[in-house]
């Protein structure tokens, strides 16, 4: 049994009719996030030993986006409303999230790092980078640089359903 592939011509499929390139991409998405979300608690709790691991990306968002609604960043993150509230009230607790009134809607507010959520976070992601810094040593930058876009292009794409 054959199936289609990129280039319009049949691929080898494992007899149920799945491509092969889906279950290698299928197999490896699973390591990567499965490293991913033990990378992000470890990232999380040099933040602060309190957080979880989902923290780490809100501070992410919160640093390259600026100050964002609630609903903004549940939207983004494929979260429930309540989840992110739970989130946001255990980050504004420790002191590292903000609520300011949206001045485009006065009843709606605006989550943002403070100054000590954001000097803990950079300090951290620094770290981070220089990790993968490393870890890539070996890489072409245009390689680097490949890997991101399609990532990017996953996350888009995985994002508008």
């Amino acid at each position: 049994m054959h199936g289609s592939g990129t280039g319009g011509e049949a691929q080898p499929t494992n007899g149920s009719g799945v491509d092969q390139e889906f279950l290698a991409l299928e197999r490896e998405l699973a390591v990567f996030l499965r490293r991913a979300r033990a990378q992000s608690g470890e990232m999380a709790r040099e933040v602060h030993p309190e957080l979880e691991p989902a923290a780490y990306g809100l501070f992410v968002r919160l640093d390259e986006a600026g100050p964002q609604r609630a609903t903004d960043l549940a939207g983004y993150f494929g979260v429930g409303k309540a989840t992110m509230s739970r989130q946001l009230r255990a980050l504004e607790e420790l002191g590292l999230v903000a609520r300011d009134p949206d001045p485009a809607d006065g009843r709606a507010s605006l989550v943002r790092l403070t100054e000590e959520g954001q000097g803990r976070f950079r300090h951290v992601r620094d770290a981070r980078r220089e990790r993968y810094v490393r870890k890539l040593a070996g890489w072409d930058r245009a390689e680097v640089a490949e890997l991101a876009r399609l990532l990017h292009h996953f996350n888009v794409r995985a994002a508008e359903g």
